[in-house]
């Protein structure tokens, strides 16, 4: 009776076949998770997006920037079973977890939200880092949502006013556009929301006039500097000046997904940018900041979430994505 067993031949010509679909199938496989993220997040945002148009409409027009501080706020329900003090930790210092401020914006939309799991990111980790604020972690002892989607205040506006003193800095940031839907000038192409893995902040700080005097009213302005959002999100092993020559081509990985980031516009639709075009819609330095110069500090990406950027842009170049034109 002959036997019917494999030879070896056949069974190195039938693994070399399956190495062979595997090498196949794995990125196709890999790319159908990145474009399922990307949908979900485009999905999303655009929710986000909507409760703040529905938010705009109720309240004549104008969006969200207001500085509160409420009992069983916390985004983290975990949180709510806190002390509530109005001039104490919570509040007026660390940790703040019923603080309603430009940290915690999404506490502006909840009433139009009401899902906490709709401002998480499904591509991206929820970052829990420690700050002087958040000593044991954003989420944790803040119940503040990193890493995800942002908001852009330069649109907005923001306030510090909650337990402030009168007169004292910083307390009003007033969008230079008014900090409402129709004076964008194009409401379909003008960012409102978009998605940045930072640790710690979760907003586009922006430029502000005057932001290093003591004046209690700031003007603030979009943060569309090409060559600092070119190292938020493409790589690069140099950072010695304000130079796009130092940028690589290809966008990070650790910083994108899909080699890009999903947007919010102003009238309530989301889409998925690619880094380089999102760049290219961005003005750079010498464009658009008057005597082309900022702080060297910022040159390497986000330091800080102050409104510390003092200088003089000019806001009439054609630029919608960030609000800018059209005047």
């Amino acid at each position: 009776m002959r036997n019917k067993a494999f030879t070896l031949i056949e069974l190195l010509v039938v693994i070399a076949i399956i190495a062979i679909l595997a090498a196949i199938l794995f990125p196709v496989f890999a790319q159908a998770k990145v474009a399922a993220k990307k949908a979900a997040a485009i999905s999303n945002q655009k929710q986000i997006g909507l409760s703040i148009v529905m938010y705009a409409a109720d309240y004549d027009d104008l969006y969200p920037r207001n500085d509160d501080c409420q009992p069983g706020t916390s985004l983290n329900g975990a949180l709510n079973s806190r002390p509530y003090n109005p001039t104490g930790p919570g509040c007026t210092s660390p940790p703040f977890q019923y603080r309603m401020n430009h940290y915690s914006w999404q506490k502006w939309v909840m009433p139009y939200m009401k899902n906490v799991d709709i401002f998480e990111h499904p591509g991206r980790r929820r970052i829990d880092a420690s700050s002087w604020a958040c000593p044991t972690g954003q989420w944790s002892d803040c119940g503040q949502i990193m890493g995800g989607f942002s908001l852009n205040l330069a649109l907005t506006g923001a306030l510090n006013t909650y337990n402030a003193s009168p007169g004292s800095r910083g307390q009003k940031r007033n969008s230079f556009l008014g900090g409402t839907q129709t004076s964008i000038p194009d409401v379909a192409g003008a960012m409102l929301l978009f998605e940045f893995g930072h640790p710690t902040i979760n907003f586009a700080p922006p430029i502000a006039e005057n932001a290093a005097s003591d004046d209690p009213t700031y003007t603030v302005y979009p943060p569309a500097v090409r060559e600092w959002w070119a190292r938020n999100l493409m790589e690069w092993d140099v950072c010695t000046a304000w130079d796009m020559s130092e940028i690589y081509n290809e966008p990070d990985p650790m910083a994108t997904i899909g080699g890009g980031i999903v947007l919010g516009f102003a009238d309530g639709h989301a889409k998925f940018y690619q880094a380089q075009k999102f760049l290219a819609e961005t003005p750079t330095m010498a464009e658009y900041v008057v005597g082309g110069s900022l702080p060297s500090s910022r040159m390497c990406g986000y330091s800080s979430g102050t409104f510390a950027w003092d200088a003089d842009v000019d806001t009439s170049i054609d630029y919608p994505l960030w609000g800018l034109g059209g005047f």
